[in-house]
């Protein structure tokens, strides 16, 4: 099938020319529009520019705030200005990380409304649910490996989690 080529004696946009094209686009840059879109009758055009440095957004990871039990970790001292250990940095003890084995969203509690399964400073024995991940619709209770205290909660309620995100801080019973 052959397509018709414009007329160019045509004034109106009903087969638009360069030159209107041009038009436009400079209609679109004095007044800083990304995108434009004319349509009249079986016509529609859409002009969209290209944004300089474009960024594909990923998704966002949010650091949970650090969760302390007074005198369980030291404080930072002075030298180091009181900022926070980097994510991927160990704290002063071992913790024991309980991390994601799947994609999906963290929920602390079996349902909305109700009691977290565990909190800062609660003690796990191993096979405890500490929270569940839902993926596809799915419910995935997720277990502690280990017996202990739990120090740190890295993970928010409602929270998207990638796969081997930490979730949980435990310290390991120490055994007698």
């Amino acid at each position: 099938m052959k397509r018709k080529e414009p007329r160019k004696s045509s004034p109106s946009f009903a087969n638009p020319e360069i030159q209107q094209i041009e038009q436009l686009l400079q209609f679109m840059t004095e007044h800083n529009l990304e995108e434009f879109e004319y349509s009249r009758g079986d016509l529609r055009i859409r002009l969209r520019k290209p944004a300089a440095g474009v960024v594909v957004a990923a998704p966002r990871v949010v650091a949970a705030p650090e969760i302390i039990i007074p005198g369980s970790v030291e404080a930072p001292d002075a030298s180091s200005g009181g900022a926070p250990a980097p994510a991927g940095g160990r704290p002063s003890e071992d913790l024991h990380l309980v991390k994601s084995p799947i994609v999906g969203t963290f929920y602390e509690s079996p349902s909305p409304g109700t009691e977290a399964f565990v909190k800062v400073g609660t003690y796990v024995e191993t096979g405890k649910t500490l929270c569940i991940v839902e993926a596809m619709k799915l419910m995935n209770e997720i277990e502690s490996d280990v017996s202990g205290e739990v120090i740190r909660i890295f993970v928010e309620n409602g929270q998207p989690v990638e796969y081997g995100q930490p979730l949980f801080g435990i310290r390991p019973s120490r055994k007698k």
